[in-house]
């Protein structure tokens, strides 16, 4: 069995690393905040290029906070994407405001700018453009309308360009993920002081100090145990993206592009996910595992139209190159050290699917 994303692979060898980082934390009996968490803050920021980061219990908490920390409640809106796992607006429910969706670019399937541009109103209080499947979402044009971004990077850590430009990045470190951890994690990267010092009080219940209660927040903690595995992960980072990149070249230059609508490569993309198009995606997913090949279809039913947001009030072809990626999307094997003889059986696999020669 191939699997679609193989996690024990990239950590396998990183084993004894890891025994001794949690040895240290077991001895230090220090399980929440503390030294780990600080130290993986500090190196967080600086492989970020952002003044400030800040551990959090998940991505979507990262979300919920940063958009209380910027401001936004009820009345606003909020402009992203419905081409993107169901967190992103659920955030922006969560915290009281009406998530606006805008159309995706078809061939990025990031946030179109125009159609982003086009949804603003004198509510609009925030943009959250996602990085989808590991490419930068179009930030300049994005920031060029003048509203403040909010960058969901859940899937993008260490793609170059981001988390720069918003006013705050929010991270996941799910296990599937480039830098991943070994269960639930999450970081609110901030370019603004003043909204990084409301982010620490709301994880921490609304305070600094565990005696003076200042806002209404929650209990969402980055643990040591986990920050320690993160430290570890981090400075493998860069060479597990740069075999994604390896690995979409090969892809494509297996001729997978003469069965299947390929990913436009560009020099930031960090492939979270491999995710190529065809208009017979079922039929190719069918045969895939048959073959014992793992592979996936997101955002199927997407945003605009899942039941928890049917108030919204869109409606079927409200968004069409959303739907149309959403019927036709089908990510393939991807992950850091994924070898040449496993692409080999995965493409293969989809062009005898199609009866294209193998």
């Amino acid at each position: 069995m191939i699997p679609l994303v193989d996690v024990k692979a990239q950590y396998a060898p990183l084993v004894p690393e890891l025994k001794e980082r949690f040895a240290e934390v077991l001895e230090s009996g220090r399980f929440i905040f503390g030294p780990e968490v600080e130290a993986f803050e500090r190196e967080a920021a600086a492989y970020l290029g952002v003044p400030r980061a800040l551990g959090v219990a998940n991505g979507t908490d990262a979300l919920v906070l940063a958009l209380e920390a910027m401001g936004v409640g009820r009345g606003d809106e909020v402009i992203c994407p419905s081409f993107t796992f169901y967190a992103t607006a659920e955030a922006i429910a969560r915290v009281g405001a009406t998530p606006v969706f805008a159309d995706i670019d078809p061939v990025t399937l990031n946030l179109d700018p125009q159609d982003a541009a086009a949804r603003v109103t004198a509510k609009t209080k925030a943009i959250v453009p996602v990085h989808l499947f590991g490419r930068p979402a179009q930030l300049a044009e994005l920031a060029a309308i003048g509203v403040p971004l909010l960058e969901d990077a859940a899937q993008a850590f260490g793609a170059p360009g981001i988390a720069t430009t918003g006013v705050c990045s929010t991270f996941s470190f799910f296990p599937t993920k480039n830098l991943f951890a070994l269960g639930d994690g999450g970081l609110v990267a901030c370019m603004d002081e003043s909204v990084a010092e409301t982010v620490r009080r709301l994880r921490f219940h609304g305070s600094v100090d565990k005696k003076t209660f200042e806002l209404i927040g929650t209990n969402s903690r980055l643990d040591a145990v986990q920050a320690a595995a993160l430290r570890v992960f981090l400075p493998h980072l860069s060479g597990w993206n740069r075999s994604r990149r390896e690995a979409a070249a090969r892809y494509a230059g297996l001729g997978l592009a003469d069965a299947l609508e390929l990913p436009l490569d560009e020099p930031g993309h960090v492939y979270h996910m491999y995710v190529t198009r065809s208009a017979r995606r079922d039929e190719v997913a069918a045969s895939l595992a048959e073959a014992g090949i793992a592979c996936a279809s997101y955002y199927t039913t997407p945003l605009h139209l899942q039941p928890a947001l049917a108030y919204l009030g869109y409606g079927r072809r409200s968004l069409p190159e959303t739907e149309r990626a959403a019927a036709d999307n089908l990510a393939l094997p991807m992950w850091g050290g994924i070898d040449a003889s496993t692409q080999e059986r995965v493409v293969d696999a989809v062009r005898a699917a199609l009866g294209a020669p193998v």
